[in-house]
């Protein structure tokens, strides 16, 4: 019985078989390596990932793709809202995982900050997004794509666009071009609390269009902070690198 796409869990199938197969080229799994796929869908990557994996654990919302997915023997099913996910819980002891999927697109921005709380056990991450947010992702400073989802990912992760993917790749198409991201963990991450960045970076890019001064200056002023940091320019011509330094001179 066909599965017909459910519009509240954004469900978009990957079709190309082209695509499927430059995906796992660009992830590379290896035997026996840990990996958790996100919304395996009807497993268009599940099967070739599997095939060289060994064994996978899938995270799927919907129960009808659960209950096809535990007929697989090498599949082990998780069936569960992924923002509820304990990663840390399916990691095996000593070893990181590998986490990949072609994400819910509205949700995508919560899965990467619920991944982001979790770094600590993920090796790499291989995620299809929006293309818009995947440009984000990778964005530099000065540049109209550079804001919040940039410095907060980058402070944390090297992360590359790896392969575009256009909207006929998609069983049913959306009407966006989506692209392919690897988000590597940096090896020795700069030191900081991650919430007061969060909370930093949120006053920065709160009013972009105008200077620092008129909204994070005023953060700033709340906070008591004395330190020199320029505010006469706007929240995305700082580099990411100022931003974690900011946030590691309000912490005493």
């Amino acid at each position: 019985m066909k599965h017909v796409a459910r519009k509240r869990f954004g469900q978009h199938f990957l079709s190309d078989p082209g695509v499927v197969d430059a995906i796992v080229r660009a992830i590379a799994p290896q035997p026996g390596e840990p990996m958790v796929e996100i919304g395996p869908g009807l497993a268009a990557l599940t099967q070739p990932l599997v095939e060289r994996l060994g064994r996978l654990t899938v995270v799927e919302l919907d129960r009808d793709l659960a209950a096809r997915l535990r007929g697989h023997p090498q599949l082990t099913v998780v069936e569960a809202d992924v923002l509820k996910v304990d990663f840390r819980a399916l990691a095996p002891p000593g070893r990181r995982l590998r986490v990949v999927g072609n994400l819910p697109y509205n949700i995508s921005t919560p899965i990467l900050f619920r991944l982001l709380e979790q770094v600590d056990v993920v090796q790499d991450q291989h995620f299809m997004l929006q293309k818009e947010v995947v440009d984000r992702m990778v964005a530099a400073p000065a540049t109209a794509a550079y804001g919040r989802l940039s410095v907060m990912l980058q402070w944390r992760y090297a992360m590359e666009n790896v392969l575009f993917v256009p909207p006929a790749s998609f069983d049913p198409p959306p009407r966006v071009d989506s692209a392919v991201v690897r988000m590597e963990p940096l090896a020795a991450p700069p030191a900081l609390d991650a919430a007061l960045l969060g909370e930093l970076v949120q006053a920065a890019f709160g009013q972009r269009r105008k200077l620092l001064r008129h909204g994070l200056g005023r953060w700033l002023d709340a906070r008591g902070f004395q330190g020199g940091f320029d505010l006469q320019r706007r929240a995305e011509e700082v580099p990411v690198a100022e931003y974690v330094a900011l946030a590691q001179a309000l912490v005493p």
